[in-house]
């Protein structure tokens, strides 16, 4: 049996392939958890990440959810205790970062659609789950729940040209605090995961403007020099977070709220 037989995880955010959702998806699968993808639609990439967490011997259903809808994270903590019968972890991994633009040229439209989707979003999914968490009441030692935010390394640091992002980071971190605080007495811990660049879809377009704009000639020389600056030599990947996840989710984590934690090779200090 593995740390999370009979609990359920939602990771918003997780159709698509060698995303950060997936292999989070992945690692919560290996250790026994029953697993809900979800992602604005649920398309063939989606339902193809949900076979290969299946294959990996857990129960799935794959849930469509817009969290910048309220009413969409309302149905989909619904729909996940319906299928699945509690929802016990959330992991808020939706996000979008590809409007790269400089900041004065940043249209309104922009601006409000990554803080709907990357911190209005994970409020949502956030207050629909611990009122279902609350009234499903707690598990033992484990208590009642975890929710687990995926910030960034842009949660802590400034980056240019990337100002919602950024703001919409920072403002998850606020999120992850005020909220543990709340939450605490309910037996649900919340935490923050703030990993560096990691190459997945958003990473790579992440790449291709920065190496342009820093004046690299290539995207392969960019990267190079990332890994070149890292203490630990390399960028992040994708397990890494899943890692942090798993850990912060597990009983052993039950005493830790309300804090950001760094999964940077130590690129990230504070």
């Amino acid at each position: 049996m593995g740390r999370f037989t009979g609990k359920t995880v939602v990771v918003t955010g997780s159709g698509k392939r060698g995303g950060l959702g997936q292999a989070i998806l992945r690692r919560f699968a290996d250790e026994g958890a029953n697993c809900v993808v979800s992602d604005i639609v649920i398309d063939a990439e989606a339902e193809e990440i949900a076979a290969d967490v299946a294959a990996r011997g857990a129960k799935v259903a794959a849930i469509g959810c817009d969290v910048s809808d309220p009413g969409a994270c309302v149905s989909l903590v619904r729909h996940t205790v319906t299928a699945m019968g509690s929802i016990d972890i959330l992991v808020n991994n939706a996000g979008i970062g590809f409007m790269m633009k400089p900041m004065l040229e940043v249209d309104p439209a922009d601006w409000a659609k990554v803080i709907a989707v990357n911190l209005s979003g994970a409020f949502y999914c956030t207050q629909a789950a611990a009122r279902a968490m609350i009234a499903a009441g707690p598990k033992g030692q484990w208590g009642c729940g975890r929710i687990i935010n995926i910030a960034s390394q842009a949660a802590k640091t400034g980056f240019p040209h990337l100002p919602a992002y950024v703001s919409s980071k920072h403002g998850m971190i606020g999120l992850t605090r005020a909220t543990a605080l709340e939450l605490g007495p309910h037996g649900i811990t919340v935490n923050a995961v703030c990993p560096n660049h990691v190459t997945t879809g958003l990473g790579a377009l992440q790449n291709a403007y920065f190496s342009k704009l820093l004046g690299f000639p290539s995207v392969e020389a960019y990267l190079a020099n990332m890994a070149a600056r890292n203490p630990m030599g390399r960028p992040g990947l994708p397990h890494d977070t899943a890692a942090a996840c798993a850990y912060l989710a597990s009983e052993d984590a039950f005493y830790i709220t309300g804090e950001a934690l760094n999964v940077s090779g130590g690129e990230e200090m504070h």
